[in-house]
């Protein structure tokens, strides 16, 4: 059996229904340095401190980052000719 359920609710609303914190000035001031960083030219030896600074999660955050990009980047994320695994014991 399959139920389906629509709810019709701006985002603003589905954020405040499920109790979630309101990250708007936050998204705001991420906003301004990215486009300052932008305006001021980034070379790529400032992007690292740059993530590191601005990531919430930290060393743990930025090397998982690293490691998806690195993947893309390589081709062998799913979707680009890697096959995921499968079990042998079913077909």
């Amino acid at each position: 059996m399959k139920i389906t359920i629509d709810v019709d609710c701006t985002p603003e609303e589905a954020r405040k229904f499920m109790g979630l914190p309101d990250m708007t000035a936050l998204h705001d001031v991420y906003l301004d340095r990215v486009k300052d960083a932008m305006k001021t030219g980034v070379t790529a030896d400032m992007i690292d401190p740059m993530i590191k600074s601005w990531g919430a999660v930290g060393e743990g955050g930025l090397a998982l980052f690293q490691q998806l990009l690195g993947q893309m980047a390589s081709g062998s994320a799913f979707g680009m000719g890697a096959k995921p695994a499968r079990d042998k014991g079913k077909s």
